[in-house]
């Protein structure tokens, strides 16, 4: 009986897969010791608790990544609306109730923890995103408005909803995420031409009526962070300074002047590359991009290899999730994107991008423990 047991352990063991695992343990431990440094300088108080706080969260994102493995994905299918229905509930919530910060209504303060559902809402767009999309057939030049209507209202319902709040930073984070799973489930040529005509000429439009003043001058600083160096453009130009002055081989752990002396504004979410790049240099820069790009090879082998239409969207959804967090985040703090409050995925503090984080891994380790499953 005990050697039955045995071989049936080994033999859920080895159904997981151990690369997706590794890496992402990888780069939560270059968090963590980011973090502790980020957290522990000479002139940090109250913040050093940030690195227990994270610590909590790192346990309770590897928890659900483990249960999410552990539940057959195809049941994400069927409760996908109502996981979707309920995080727009949230939202419609924050709306009125909302807890104030930072100039904007974005979280629910339930007492011991800040939940922002614009967050998790991005990993329940991709669940129902998913749903749909693997009805779809890819069949031919690709899909219509006939078939784009359902996915695009999906979509633009929390778009609208979250820049009202306002957060534009996450309101074109579900824009990307939405449009790069419709790009990957096939739309047709004309189609992607014509969105792309709609979103230049929304442009001016979005500047005129949309956009807030705060987040004009974010353009501006973007253009010319020197003009106003002690206002607008500080955060970048602290940025840059941090991440130019890493050079090749970095300060040194717990070395690096603009964290430890507390230049680097919002150094243990949004800059936390910043104080990676100016401890451990362009070797640290390099290789922790290197583990995110071997993350992204793991996950598209594991979309390649899936059981069924849906599995795959549901991994490339994450995987898009994941993309466009790094890419905005590296972009912002080196200067080749404005700056916005995008955080670093597995890196940055926080509990409900941590907790979305390791629950869409976990998704994407389902697909891949079932890929035996025929």
């Amino acid at each position: 009986m005990l050697t039955a047991l045995h071989v049936e352990e080994r033999t859920l063991f080895k159904k997981l897969d151990i690369n997706l695992i590794i890496v992402i343990f990888a780069l939560n431990v270059i968090g963590l010791i980011n973090l502790y440094s980020a957290t522990h300088g000479p002139t940090s108080t109250d913040v050093a608790s940030l690195f227990i706080q994270q610590i909590v969260w790192l346990a309770a994102g590897w928890s659900i990544f483990l249960l999410v493995t552990i539940v057959d994905y195809s049941i994400v299918s069927r409760i996908a609306l109502v996981i979707y229905g309920l995080n727009l509930l949230a939202i419609l919530y924050v709306t009125f109730f909302g807890k104030v910060a930072l100039g904007a209504q974005r979280w629910i303060d339930l007492g011991f923890f800040r939940y922002q559902p614009s967050e998790t809402m991005k990993l329940a767009l991709i669940m129902l995103m998913a749903k749909i999309l693997s009805t779809r057939s890819t069949h031919g030049p690709g899909m219509g408005f006939k078939e784009m209507w359902l996915p695009l209202l999906a979509l633009l319902i929390p778009f609208g909803l979250v820049v009202e709040q306002p957060d534009l930073g996450t309101a074109m984070m579900l824009a990307a995420i939405g449009g790069s799973m419709l790009i990957f489930a096939k739309i047709r040529k004309s189609i992607l031409a014509s969105c792309i005509v709609l979103g230049i000429i929304a442009i001016p439009v979005a500047w005129k009526f949309v956009l807030h003043d705060y987040q004009k001058n974010r353009v501006f600083t973007f253009l010319s962070p020197a003009s106003d160096p002690r206002g607008t453009g500080y955060n970048s130009i602290q940025s840059k300074i941090a991440v130019g002055s890493g050079r090749f081989f970095g300060k040194g752990f717990m070395m690096g002047t603009q964290s430890q002396l507390e230049f680097l504004p919002e150094r243990h979410t949004d800059f936390i590359f910043s104080v990676l790049s100016e401890e451990h240099g362009f070797v640290g820069s390099l290789a922790v991009i290197g583990l995110f790009a071997f993350l992204f090879i793991t996950g598209i082998r594991i979309a390649s290899n899936a059981r069924d239409k849906f599995g795959a969207l549901l991994t490339v959804g994450v995987l898009c999730y994941i993309f466009w967090h790094m890419f905005i985040n590296i972009g912002m703090v080196i200067g080749l994107l404005p700056i916005v409050g995008v955080p670093l995925p597995l890196l940055s503090y926080g509990g409900s991008g941590m907790i979305t984080t390791m629950a869409g891994m976990g998704l994407v380790s389902s697909v891949a423990y079932r890929r035996y499953l025929f």
